[in-house]
């Protein structure tokens, strides 16, 4: 491939994008990326003023972007991000599921409204985000599936099993999603973060960052923008040939 071939594989122009939780941190940068590539990117997050400041950002760097305030606990507002992102752009190529709640509690603390809360969101709210969203994805020839997990399904999780459990559950959604709907040409792929520098973690006590990067090869957080190219690579023509997979981009963490 030359260099045009190489660069052409991963232009997503034209395409379009809901990125959930797409106002800060993962999100944000992801939406970024794949508007500078191209896309057409709807942000959804809770706070309507995030989601206007994230767009308003986007635009500013000549990008195309829409706000769809969006609580993913609720699931008429899914259906309604769905409908106003086919009704604004005429379709639906890429689902980025990266909103979180990084909802804690010890085993034997866990609260059944705590464990429903952190479910709905990290779990129910992205299957049927894809749900709602099949009609337009299986029209698309690009149709691609990226998963937020975590690298820390693959630790012992204690005390963030609520988070953990649903991630390690959105993984195998990710494989039954591959599974079950290759045969209309849509891939699934998911993207298990280590330690990154996101509000979530910033707002974390500082033993607990500590202790998160210590367990890493490379002893320090990334950037969100560190997981844009992985991103970028499972929405575009460059992971073609890719479906059922994780992508750890974990700084060496999960080697110990």
């Amino acid at each position: 491939m030359n260099r045009d071939e190489v660069l052409n594989v991963f232009d997503l122009t034209n395409r379009t994008a809901i990125i959930t939780g797409g106002s800060r941190g993962i999100g944000l940068a992801i939406a970024q990326g794949f508007a500078a590539m191209g896309a057409n990117v709807v942000i959804a997050s809770r706070k309507p003023e995030a989601c206007e400041a994230a767009v308003a950002a986007i635009a500013a760097e000549g990008g195309t972007a829409l706000s769809v305030p969006t609580h993913m606990g609720d699931l008429q507002q899914i259906e309604q991000l769905v409908a106003r992102t086919a009704d604004h752009f005429g379709g639906i190529d890429i689902i980025v599921n990266n909103a979180a709640n990084p909802l804690a509690q010890p085993i034997g603390a866990i609260t059944s409204d705590a464990f429903a809360k952190s479910h709905e969101t990290n779990l129910r709210g992205p299957v049927f985000l894809v749900q709602d969203a099949l009609s337009h994805l299986r029209k698309s020839s690009h149709a691609s599936i990226i998963n937020i997990a975590t690298a820390g399904v693959y630790t012992h999780g204690s005390y963030v099993s609520l988070y953990i459990s649903a991630k390690a559950a959105l993984i195998a959604m990710t494989r039954a999603m591959a599974g079950e709907l290759a045969a209309d040409g849509i891939r699934a792929n998911a993207i298990a973060p280590g330690t990154v520098a996101t509000d979530m973690f910033l707002h974390a006590p500082q033993p607990f960052q500590d202790a998160a990067v210590d367990t890493q090869l490379i002893k320090r957080p990334a950037s969100p923008d560190e997981m844009v190219p992985a991103a970028l690579f499972l929405a575009s023509d460059a992971s073609s040939f890719m479906t059922a997979q994780t992508i750890v981009i974990d700084g060496g963490m999960t080697t110990h």
